[in-house]
């Protein structure tokens, strides 16, 4: 008869032990604790619902409209940089605070019509979450919409959300990275940047992290090498994605 410790078998106990052993060790061994990712391009694909906010601005305006391709050129750098380079003549015209504030209006009523999660990114996060990563989105994204967005399509799957506002200096400054590692508790020897473009790989090297580059998103692979990506970070899918967060060796930074 198998003896019993306080109810609990000596094999259950023993099973136990060993699998809380297993788990120690996996985060031991691990190069990572958490995981920055950036949102839009890495994420989710948000181009359509950007455009479309876009034009609605510009036809009010009575303004030329912008293609698809135009704005997914002009992305990465904040909303005042989109509306500097969609609205002719940028912040010169006197009719652009009123487009810009006309842009927040409208992508905030419609953020989420078109949008949606890149194949395999919910597998991925939760897939994570499950092994203990704590995760963070930080986006050049207005940071109302970075936050509704998080909470609609990852819900508890990320910790912390944080967008550009007013006070904290927009990537590819630190600043918002480093915030989210400390509302993360994580030390950034011991996190990863996630991205799909320039700026994101300037964001990484100005945190002090180490990155991946993810050629789904805005800019292919070809401008990501061109801005000085390590071809062997960047990834074209999510698989790729996670065998570099868990493969427990140091990484390669930029060149």
């Amino acid at each position: 008869m198998e003896l019993m410790e306080s109810g609990v078998s000596r094999t259950a106990r023993s099973q136990q032990l060993c699998q809380g052993h297993r788990k120690v060790q996996e985060t031991e061994d691990r190069r990572y604790d958490a995981v920055i990712f950036d949102l839009d391009g890495t994420l989710l694909d948000t181009l359509l619902d950007l455009a479309n906010s876009v034009n609605a601005t510009m036809r009010l305006f009575q303004m030329p409209e912008r293609t698809v391709d135009e704005v997914c050129a002009f992305v990465g750098n904040g909303i005042r940089r989109l509306m500097d380079q969609c609205v002719p003549g940028g912040n010169e015209n006197p009719q652009y605070e009123a487009a810009y504030e006309t842009f927040l209006k409208h992508y905030g009523d419609h953020c989420m019509e078109e949008t949606e999660p890149y194949p395999g990114i919910l597998s991925l996060l939760e897939g994570l979450q499950k092994k203990g990563y704590r995760m963070a989105i930080v986006s050049n994204k207005a940071d109302f919409a970075v936050k509704k967005l998080s909470k609609v399509y990852f819900g508890s799957l990320i910790d912390v959300a944080i967008g550009e506002r007013e006070g904290i200096r927009k990537k590819p400054a630190p600043d918002t990275v480093l915030q989210a590692l400390a509302e993360l508790g994580a030390d950034r020897a011991r996190a990863v940047y996630i991205g799909d473009s320039d700026v994101d790989l300037e964001t990484a090297k100005n945190a002090g992290m180490d990155v991946i580059s993810v050629s789904w998103g805005f800019r292919s692979r070809e401008f990501l090498l061109a801005h000085g990506a390590a071809p062997e970070r960047i990834c074209a899918n999510v698989r790729e994605v996670n065998e570099l967060i868990h493969a427990g060796r140091a990484c390669v930074h930029l060149q």
